[in-house]
């Protein structure tokens, strides 16, 4: 649908801690990884202004079978779906002190109504879908953020390959953006053909969903989206769960 500029794609479907553990090997030239994850890979990739997702005012969730107070989550068995994901970084950043248990996000939610874990914390649509399986919402991570900061929570970005060198790195850079402002203007096209790849997601729903974390600010990040990455990584470092406080860059367009 747009001009790749020679490049040739192939589209690899993946959840995204798999993304996240092949980033850390360098598998993929362009990856989709977690924020994160990316403070791992800082001398290896470099992030893409577009394809971002951000939870402005809502985000990753905690949900349990009972209503309960935010503090008592503390100390509790809490199902996450990867020791990488943003979600878990910024769980962190809220409570430090709990119990991580990794599960497969579309299994969190039965994981916390079977009783395997206390709470789950929700990632994709399970954000929409959790009050109808009897759950109950605890915090939802993405207000807390906006709350703290003002900023929207940054959660999935792009990235790639440095050792491409700069003129592939821009070309790559433009071609996602023209992509992604291709199916931001053919919402109908390009909603029917993500649909292939939704888990059997109804049509309202997904629609529901792709408007919260495909938007204006997929196409670029904007100021207050790369301030607001730079400063989620920065306190993880001052919290005490990175090791050191990447150095943040993008590629431009050129």
């Amino acid at each position: 649908k747009v001009d790749s500029e020679g490049l040739q794609i192939e589209h690899l479907l993946r959840d995204i801690e798999t993304l996240n553990h092949w980033a850390l090997e360098g598998k993929l030239e362009i990856t989709a990884l977690s924020v994160h994850a990316y403070a791992q890979v800082t001398d290896r990739y470099a992030l893409l202004p577009s394809g971002a997702s951000m939870g402005d005012n809502y985000g990753p969730m905690v949900v349990a079978r009972e209503p309960i107070e935010p503090a008592a989550l503390k100390g509790m068995r809490i199902a996450v779906p990867g020791l990488l994901t943003s979600a878990y970084l910024a769980l962190r950043l809220y409570q430090p002190d709990f119990q991580a248990e990794v599960v497969p996000f579309d299994r969190i939610m039965d994981a916390v109504t079977e009783g395997k874990v206390d709470a789950g914390l929700l990632i994709h649509e399970g954000q929409l879908t959790h009050t109808s399986a009897g759950l109950h919402t605890i915090v939802d991570l993405g207000v807390w953020w906006k709350g703290e900061t003002g900023l929207p929570l940054p959660l999935g970005v792009n990235a790639v390959r440095r050792d491409l060198g700069p003129e592939v790195m821009a070309k790559a850079a433009r071609v996602q953006e023209a992509s992604i402002r291709y199916g931001l203007e053919h919402r109908e096209e390009a909603l029917a053909y993500a649909l292939r790849f939704a888990r059997d997601m109804d049509p309202k729903l997904a629609d529901k969903f792709v408007g919260m974390y495909v938007n204006q600010r997929t196409l670029d990040l904007g100021d207050d989206g790369r301030q607001s990455i730079r400063l989620f990584l920065q306190r993880g470092f001052e919290a005490g769960l990175l090791k050191a406080a990447p150095q943040v860059d993008f590629v431009e367009l050129g």
